[in-house]
């Protein structure tokens, strides 16, 4: 971000923007089957305020391609109106200068009441809201097809010793076990639900948010490297770079048993048709259901040249937080209101589960920013633990022991 401060200083925002008042840019990356649906929800929604939604969508799960396309915009002086920026990189971009506030919205409509403080933090840049949430994801669940199961004569998993015993069963069945998304962002989403499986909520934050050299190190961390490690011959030889939804379409359509993803994936399950409970099933990922590892998506507002723009952009913040969007977009997202007391009757049995999990773990401590999701940690740490993470996957002779060391080395990256 060092670069990128001094570029804004010589760059003149005012001159290269061109908006207007009927105009709203939103840089997102919901590209996917049930994203896409749950975007144009909220499309339909501006342009019924009298705005024009100018879609800026970026394909790239977990938004890398996202973020390069941003910055090149911003340092050109040409930002969007919105940006789907998250956790801790919204702070980053507030150290900028390039963020807007949009406290007025905020106290006319009571945010700070209607978020809890877990959220709120996130969504503020030195006390004032600069960025609007949208939805509360649990990243750790485990999606299953319940015919292959059958067919397997197994169980869906609560344990991480039930997750290997059913994917051995299905492999002797001639199933493949587990569809699986060989890119970075995957591989850290998976290992993230299996250390906390192994390890435990406490374990988890010393390790993934506050980069304790030695919970790093340890012996637990080892043997969450090793245990990750096993999950990969019940996957298949073509996973490199598969994008999540095409490993979800694996479980959806019968080649694949389970799936570790978070909940954006039962939005892929639903654009299919399919009903929760009978054609799939979501349980906690082995080990942790009495953990909520989470990762909220929200729009970041940009400092705009004039009223009419400002207008816009305050009009979609109050657009997102509306009843009628948190529901009507979460319904096809796969997640759960962020506002709270929301009426949960209209989702479905996942969903209302993550909605209880999530007011349980919030009381209980166990409510846990997801690191795999740039959640819990600055976003050059984040790469740095999801290069580690992925050459010890990938690399056959490297130690649990020696991937620690590099978690280690990674921790210390700013």
């Amino acid at each position: 971000m060092q670069a990128l401060r001094i570029t804004l200083c010589a760059a003149t925002m005012a001159v290269a923007f061109a908006a207007n008042a009927a105009e709203v840019e939103v840089l997102h990356w919901w590209t996917s089957g049930g994203e896409a649906k749950a975007a144009a929800e909220l499309k339909k929604m501006l342009e019924a305020k009298g705005h024009k939604w100018k879609d800026f969508a970026v394909a790239g799960g977990a938004g890398e391609n996202a973020m390069t396309a941003l910055k090149t915009r911003v340092v050109s002086g040409n930002p969007p109106t919105a940006a789907q920026i998250k956790g801790p990189a919204i702070q980053e971009w507030g150290e900028e200068g390039v963020l807007a506030s949009i406290d007025d919205v905020a106290k006319k409509e009571n945010w700070d009441k209607l978020l809890p403080p877990v959220v709120s933090n996130v969504m503020k840049y030195k006390g004032s809201y600069v960025a609007v949430p949208v939805n509360v994801h649990r990243v750790n669940w485990l999606w299953v097809n319940p015919e292959l199961l059958k067919k397997a004569n197994a169980k869906a998993p609560t344990t991480i010793d039930e997750f290997f015993a059913t994917a051995e069963a299905l492999k002797k069945a001639g199933i493949q076990a587990v569809a699986y998304g060989g890119q970075p962002w995957q591989d850290a989403t998976v290992f993230e639900a299996i250390a906390l499986g192994v390890g435990g909520p406490d374990f988890y934050k010393k390790a993934f948010i506050q980069l304790d050299a030695n919970a790093l190190k340890s012996p637990t961390m080892v043997k969450s490297l090793e245990t990750y490690k096993r999950i990969k011959p019940y996957t298949d030889k073509n996973s490199a770079g598969r994008e999540w939804n095409l490993a979800t379409a694996m479980v959806i359509n019968g080649k694949a048993a389970m799936q570790f993803m978070g909940d954006w994936a039962k939005g892929e399950f639903l654009a299919a048709g399919k009903v929760p409970g009978k054609d799939f099933l979501c349980v906690p990922a082995p080990g942790t259901a009495n953990d909520y590892t989470f990762n909220i998506d929200s729009f970041a507002m940009f400092k705009l040249p004039n009223k009419d723009a400002e207008k816009g952009e305050k009009d979609f913040a109050s657009a997102v937080m509306s009843t009628q969007f948190q529901e009507v977009f979460n319904l096809n997202k796969g997640s759960i209101p962020v506002r709270a007391g929301m009426d949960m009757s209209k989702f479905d049995s996942c969903g209302q589960q993550s909605a209880k999990d999530f007011q349980t773990t919030s009381k209980k401590g166990t409510l846990l920013p997801s690191f795999a999701h740039g959640m819990a940690m600055h976003s050059a740490t984040q790469g740095a633990y999801y290069d580690a993470i992925s050459q010890f996957w990938n690399d056959d002779k490297m130690t649990a022991k020696q991937a620690a060391d590099k978690l280690v080395a990674a921790a210390k990256v700013q």
